[in-house]
């Protein structure tokens, strides 16, 4: 999922949320003044709180990754290349 999650098989509204969260971290200006963006995730059955809750954490992430690339921070050992821990 973390490579290709088109490919993944979600269900639709997982495939919405999937879908704008990389909408926001690729390309945020097209979010913004962009009423259907948001509609779709309702459309979906989320609340505004969930959708308010989803880029929050979207922001946070996009936020500390900026953070280490600029500073050039190396993965810690452990960490595979998707962010996940390595097998012992």
């Amino acid at each position: 999922m973390a490579r290709d999650w088109p490919q993944a098989g979600l269900a639709p509204p997982e495939a919405a949320l999937a879908s704008y969260a990389e909408r926001l971290t690729r390309d945020p200006a097209s979010c913004h003044g962009d009423p259907s963006s948001l509609q779709g995730l309702r459309d979906q059955g989320f609340s505004d709180r969930a959708i308010n809750d989803v880029v929050q954490i979207c922001a946070y992430f996009n936020y500390i990754n900026r953070i280490a690339d600029g500073l050039g921070l190396e993965p810690e050992p452990w960490i595979d290349d998707l962010g996940r821990a390595r097998e012992p």
